[in-house]
């Protein structure tokens, strides 16, 4: 027996709203977990700040002084009588670098200049100097 219907069938219809609510948040964890990729090249000291200060591209070598005067090249320890050797024996002949010296801002001053000299002694190599940006003033109780 045949029963006949003569309501009208509702259309079926896909709800996407959900979806695009777990690709939002599928999207978010990504962006937040990218937030902790960065790669820090140096060692953590408590740079001196300097109102002029820009943001270099990523330097190609970071030579970081603590407090104590201990030397590191790119996270590895180092005394300064290698740090030219170092250096040199990983540039190619002809080819620029990038150093950047992290001193911490209670390294004394004689230490960081003697490593600028041998820095400047290699060919094709430019300095650059690590500091917080903002106002030296600004922490000063």
């Amino acid at each position: 027996m045949r029963v006949i219907d003569n309501e009208p069938e509702e259309e079926l219809s896909i709800n996407i709203v959900p979806m695009i609510d777990v690709i939002f948040a599928i999207l978010a964890f990504f962006i937040l977990s990218t937030l902790f990729l960065t790669q820090a090249e140096g060692l953590p000291v408590d740079l001196p700040n300097a109102e002029t200060s820009e943001t270099q591209q990523q330097a190609d070598f970071t030579v970081t002084i603590e407090a104590s005067g201990d030397m590191f090249l790119n996270k590895e320890p180092i005394d300064i009588r290698a740090l030219r050797a170092a250096i040199d024996e990983q540039l190619q002949s002809g080819q620029s670098a990038l150093v950047t010296v992290q001193a911490d801002e209670r390294v004394y001053h004689g230490q960081v200049i003697e490593v600028m000299d041998v820095l400047r002694s290699l060919e094709g190599v430019q300095l650059g100097i690590a500091t917080e940006s903002g106002s030296a003033d600004a922490e000063q109780p």
